[in-house]
């Protein structure tokens, strides 16, 4: 029989026919695939043709369309539903796909074809995309060592290639690490906790195939078992797993493993001539300079800072008043947090989750793109999927395929933890017009069989940010797949999805869709009033939370590197003044952002930078006369969603909004405006 992954896919849109492919599939494909990609750059390199744009930077282009087919499949199984088989795979795959690319970067004849073309730029009659891909080719090739010759060359390989290893061996550590911590509730351990949380314990409970309920390291549980539970000392345990997650010896601990990383990325960045890794992962960035983002960091650490100590002060007299004794614990926040909150703005979790269901955020978000953008959702059924508890759509505009979307929303054992966005198949009109298929993953607390699952506010604001990130691959309207959907700069990709969160928080959105999973009746007027006025409460503990890490990653990757990491995290939290009783919201050891690859390494911050300017992006809106002005939408998709990585990220915004935005307009969105 023909390997599935080799043939030509027949099944509706060529969606990935997951039915017919077994892991056994997936090493002679990747040889295959590999081998295709070697003599496909051995032809470029081979023509007698002169270098020029097709022949070379087009060619380059397609060289490997069977190995990225073969390697999307398979990671989007490794990272949704691994199994040990899967695992072991990875962990081979990921030095082999290294060594390609350090191959294709190391090819003298290539590069020098792709040199040639860079020194003949200004005579050539390229298009503004092709002009870009052009200098993003060359640079890559510059920057992956291209023009590094003998031992140097060969030992920078060497580096990449461990540093995949160690990548995939990080974040399979941390998926069998949650896979492994349960913690049995009995009847008296459910004290305070509502009974969405009960069903959903009950539920991790069936598919952990224990007798009764239990709480797992998955954030949906966990979270709202710090909030809810009465019992301190199951929630300090729970916490302490949590935080701990790869730190506890043996042979899923992180931390040497950490140190290694943080050692050959600064040889790597030496070997480039670079002082620091940081240095040499921010030149590519909107930021520029390590110095540049952790201005912005600190610019809001301080007045984040305040307000959590200020807010831990009213937290520790509640604590008081319930008889506990000694200061507030980072297990205590998130209870007495809780308690407040319903305090101050009538606001109960369990009251409020009814009405925050999946099916109806899904629609919600849909909802919204259909108005802001004239997209269409449209139900595929009967087709093979990565996971039965997947789902999919067809999007369209003006009856028209634009894209496959894709929802996997459950948390599993079998399933990394977060949330993200993927393409299965990235937009692009070179080699015929490519239509993107595109997947949302989240790890939301799976409801017992025939009951509705019920999200938190933080999960419907994370199923809006996800989508964000899937309308700028859907929304995608480019030649080249190198510069097609979220390749831009990584402190530019955070804009869509987290400027998309603000549309959950208009009125009229949730007085549509925060329907009442039993009654079907709309939220009251008064409850999405508290609601949106709380928008800010406990901003000072997220924003604490988050900006610690981000410094910490930052502080990382600048000159020498750690040798005990665990050690230079201790001491960035302590120059900063880390408030006692809030953690990090990533521990080193499980930093998936950082150190599961190179995507966020040195660019957590990311996060920050880009929210400077989705707060003025949605500005925009308020400012034409609504959340849903055409004008500004087709702006929107014009200069950012459909242009990808066609331009810099700077000048596509510029083109946006026509100015620069300052921190301002994001300190007055979390209420840490002075």
């Amino acid at each position: 029989m023909s390997n599935p992954l080799l043939s030509e896919w027949t099944t509706p849109f060529a969606l990935p026919p997951f039915a017919a492919i077994a892991d056994d599939d997936f090493e002679p494909a990747l040889d295959v695939a590999l081998s295709e990609a070697r003599a496909n750059i051995a032809a470029i390199v081979d023509t007698a043709e002169p270098p020029d744009f097709a022949n070379t930077i087009e060619a380059l282009e397609l060289a490997d369309e069977a190995l990225g087919r073969v390697l999307s499949v398979f990671f989007n199984l490794s990272g949704t539903d691994a199994n040990p088989k899967r695992e072991a795979l990875q962990r081979r795959f990921s030095p082999l796909i290294s060594d390609y690319s350090s191959e294709i970067t190391r090819n003298r004849a290539l590069f020098q074809r792709v040199e040639a073309i860079w020194g003949a730029r200004d005579t050539l009659d390229l298009t503004d995309e092709q002009a870009r891909v052009l200098m993003l080719t060359h640079r890559s090739f510059v920057r992956a060592g291209a023009c590094l010759e003998g031992p140097e060359s060969e030992r920078l390989a060497e580096v990449k290639s461990r540093l995949a290893t160690l990548g995939t061996e990080f974040t399979q550590n941390i998926v069998a690490e949650e896979r492994s911590w349960v913690m049995d509730l009995t009847d008296a351990d459910l004290a305070g906790l509502p009974d969405f949380l009960i069903e959903a314990a009950k539920a991790a409970g069936d598919e952990k195939q224990r007798p009764g309920p239990v709480i797992t390291l998955s954030r949906s549980l966990i979270v709202p078992f710090l909030q809810f539970s009465t019992r301190r000392d199951l929630r300090e345990k729970a916490w302490r797993a949590w935080t701990s997650r790869c730190a506890n010896g043996g042979e899923t601990d992180n931390r040497a493993k950490v140190a290694e990383t943080l050692k050959l990325r600064a040889e790597r960045a030496r070997l480039l001539g670079y002082p620091d890794f940081a240095s040499f992962k921010l030149e590519t960035e909107m930021a520029k300079t390590p110095q540049a983002a952790q201005d912005l960091l600190m610019q809001v650490w301080e007045p984040a800072r305040a307000g959590a100590l200020a807010d831990a002060g009213h937290l520790e007299e509640m604590l008081h008043s319930d008889g506990m004794k000694g200061d507030l614990q980072p297990w205590d926040w998130r209870y007495y947090g809780e308690k407040r909150r319903a305090q101050e703005h009538d606001l109960d979790e369990s009251a409020l989750k009814p009405y925050l269901q999946l099916d109806r955020m899904i629609e919600a978000a849909f909802a919204c793109a259909t108005r802001l953008f004239g997209i269409e959702a449209r139900p595929l059924d009967g087709v093979s999927l990565n996971h039965p508890d997947a789902r999919a759509w067809e999007i369209v505009r003006n009856g028209e395929h634009l894209a496959v979307f894709i929802g996997d929303y459950f948390a599993r054992g079998s399933k990394r933890s977060g949330a993200w966005c993927s393409a299965l198949r990235s937009q692009r009109k070179l080699g015929g017009d490519v239509h993107p298929v595109v997947i949302n993953v989240c790890n939301f607390a799976k409801p017992p069989e025939g009951r509705p699952a019920l999200l938190s506010y933080d999960d419907a604001r994370t199923l809006f940010h996800e989508f964000g990130h899937a309308l700028h691959q859907m929304l995608s309207d480019v030649t080249y797949e190198t510069i097609s959907g979220t390749s831009v700069a990584r402190d530019f990709v955070e804009l869509p999805s987290q400027l998309y969160e603000h549309w959950l928080e208009v009125p009229e959105v949730l007085s549509e869709f925060a329907t009442h999973a039993e009654t079907g009746a709309p939220m009251p007027q008064d409850m999405l009033d508290r609601l949106l006025a709380a928008g800010t409460y406990d901003m000072g503990f997220k924003t604490v939370e988050y900006v610690a890490s981000a410094l910490v990653d930052l502080d990382f990757h600048q000159g020498d590197p750690a040798t005990d990491p665990m050690q230079r995290q201790a001491e960035v939290l302590d120059r900063i003044g880390m408030p006692p009783a809030i953690a990090m919201r990533h521990a080193t050891p499980h930093f998936a952002h950082v150190f599961a690859g190179d995507g966020y390494s040195s660019g957590y911050y990311s996060y920050m930078w880009s929210e400077v300017m989705d707060a003025d992006a949605f500005e925009a809106f308020i400012e034409a006369g609504g959340p849903f002005d055409a004008g500004i939408a087709a702006k929107l998709e014009q200069h950012v969603l459909s242009a990808g990585g066609s331009k810099d990220a700077a000048d596509l915004y510029l083109a946006f909004r026509g100015k620069m935005p300052g921190p301002e307009a994001l300190l007055k969105g979390r209420g840490l405006a002075v």
